[in-house]
């Protein structure tokens, strides 16, 4: 595999590449499924490109809750199937595709009533971690055990006595999802797929009833382009209709938006040494491990607004809030928030009125020749339903193709990082870097860290802490313009680091030191540098004048208050 730099030359020569002969596979869309999508075809020998209007995983994907799972919950609807098939990837991205990236995470589920909700609640987890076992890749994980109440209470001392009877504890896993897509995109690029980010679908070349390829505007430069494709794939999650209306169809299936709404605190907030599964009236709320920090979510509510930028009222806050402390010795107030973030699942729509009972399957079709849909789902299938959409494309296609073999492709940074990990002490002594940031950038990069530590050789000021962020060295800004395609100011505060939702401030302290580390990589002026963080924090007072509202509608005007990333 070559070596996966996506910095501003390299996008350039994407969008360049794709324009000048026809593609076997062009996917719009990089979220998870769409980089999914294009890694599957560039590993079946396809000549495959990948455009996304803004910024890899800016939508849904960097909006979850961060899990790895099979869907316990599911069990409980009898969806055997996709538990199965959830377990099965679960392991697969522990212990083969990208250690480096996703983490087991340990669970408390506190037991309200005695005797029969032990049972059954304990039947359901052991057969959770028996099919986990079955699908051959879940050996990795602690298998649940039960707790009595002063167990529990030792493991998780901040719930309240009489919250629980006793526990069960069970274990899933996590990641840092933006980061996910950026890697899985950068992946692809290492195996010949041409990706850009900034490139917008603007409408779908049409031969007769046939699509053969889309215009896509450079919303950088300004130029468009015209790229031809035998096989179009649609992956734009809840964006989904409006991509088909491009050509005039509907399509076969509706795409409907649940907004899911989480916030972070503090970990010496929450005195636990385990995540939280809490039941509410609708479905179920996490507490999970963040590093230094909680998450807290989620909601599950029909949203039928801006989808690029779904808001979080203060009525959603509040119910969080609500429902968390009605478990907690201390109570948690708005003072104890650091970040909020909103994203928007895409479901099928037309089983279920209530978003939360509607399907995390996936559906695959082929509205018309020339372009596949792929939507639906859930993160951790993600590489499943990508294999669906690209034999679905494969089957039009006038050729010979191989079988799906990302089962056996580990993502970028997977290969070598165990290794580097049991020597990571002797990369601390031979960096200067304390072993815990050493830590910190293998779990982020994996065996890429090598390459960010070349930058702090060649300049030992990016070896420092930011400044009103110091989870995150210098290098860490300047790594993601130069190689992992950030483009603007919010892509890095937002989704290469988590900075935005981590601190008080939500990023607004170290802005203007990340715009000036992304300068020399982007070409920026003086004035695009101040462009860049005066419009980070129009945004920032935006969300939190959102947050305020009392409504989805409010919301949603307030946050529309900060105009969209300024184009350079």
């Amino acid at each position: 595999m070559r070596t996966a730099t996506l910095g501003p030359a390299e996008r350039a020569g994407a969008l360049t590449a794709m324009a000048e002969r026809e593609l076997d596979v062009l996917v719009v869309g990089a979220g998870v499924v769409g980089a999914g999508t294009a890694l599957d075809a560039v590993t079946r020998g396809l000549s495959t490109g990948l455009v996304e209007a803004r910024d890899w995983a800016s939508g849904t994907s960097s909006r979850s809750s961060k899990l790895i799972h099979g869907g316990l919950r599911y069990l409980e609807m009898l969806d055997f199937a996709l538990v199965r098939e959830a377990l099965k990837e679960r392991g697969l991205l522990l212990e083969r595709l990208a250690p480096h990236l996703v983490k087991p995470v340990p669970f408390l589920y506190p037991l309200q009533h005695k005797g029969w909700e032990r049972l059954y609640a304990g039947s359901g987890v052991a057969l959770y971690d028996a099919m986990s076992v079955s699908s051959g890749h879940g050996r990795g994980l602690p298998v649940h055990r039960h707790l009595s109440r002063r167990r529990a209470l030792r493991v998780a001392p901040a719930l309240r006595k009489d919250a629980l009877v006793g526990a069960l504890q069970y274990y899933d896993a996590q990641m840092d999802d933006a980061r996910y897509v950026a890697t899985l995109v950068r992946t692809a690029a290492g195996y010949g797929a041409h990706v850009a980010n900034r490139a917008r679908v603007t409408g779908f070349l049409r031969e007769g009833e046939r699509v053969v390829g889309a215009r896509v505007q450079d919303v950088e430069g300004g130029g468009e382009y015209e790229v031809r494709a035998k096989q179009v794939v649609n992956a734009t999650g809840v964006w989904t209709d409006d991509t088909q209306a491009l050509i005039g169809e509907r399509g076969q299936f509706h795409v409907r938006a649940s907004k899911g709404i989480h916030l972070v605190v503090p970990k010496d907030r929450i005195h636990s040494s385990t995540g939280l599964i809490l039941r509410t009236e609708k479905s179920v709320l996490f507490v999970i491990p963040w590093g230094r920090h909680w998450i807290i979510g989620t909601t599950d509510t029909d949203w039928d607004l801006d989808k690029a930028h779904p808001a979080a009222s203060s009525a959603d806050i509040d119910y969080l809030l609500e429902h968390v402390n009605a478990v907690l010795n201390t109570p948690l107030g708005r003072d104890d928030v650091e970040g909020v973030y909103a994203g928007l699942r895409p479901l099928l729509a037309g089983e279920s009125d209530a978003t939360s009972k509607l399907s995390r399957e996936h559906t695959v079709a082929h509205p018309a020749p020339g372009l596949v849909v792929v939507a639906g789902g859930k993160y951790t299938t993600y590489r499943v339903m990508a294999k669906d959409a690209v034999d679905e494309a494969v089957h039009a296609l006038d050729q010979r193709v191989a079988e799906c073999v990302t089962e056996d492709v580990p993502l970028l940074g997977a290969e070598g990082y165990r290794a580097l990990w049991n020597a990571r002490a002797r990369i601390a002594a031979r960096t200067g870097l304390h072993v815990a940031r050493v830590e910190h950038l293998l779990n982020r990069y994996g065996s890429m860290t090598e390459e960010l530590l070349d930058l702090v050789v060649h300049d030992a000021s990016l070896g420092q802490p930011l400044a009103g962020a110091d989870d995150y060295l210098r290098a860490e800004v300047v790594y993601a313009a130069s190689h992992e395609g950030a483009r603007h100011l919010d892509d890095v505060l937002t989704r290469r680091t988590r900075i935005s939702i981590e601190t008080f401030d939500r990023g607004t302290r170290c802005a203007s030191e990340c715009a000036d580390l992304m300068a020399p990589v982007l070409g920026w002026d003086t004035d695009q540098v101040e462009r860049e963080v005066e419009h980070y924090r129009k945004r920032v007072e935006a969300e939190r004048e959102s947050q305020r509202q009392p409504d989805d509608l409010t919301a949603d005007a307030a946050r529309l208050g900060a105009p969209d990333i300024v184009p350079l």
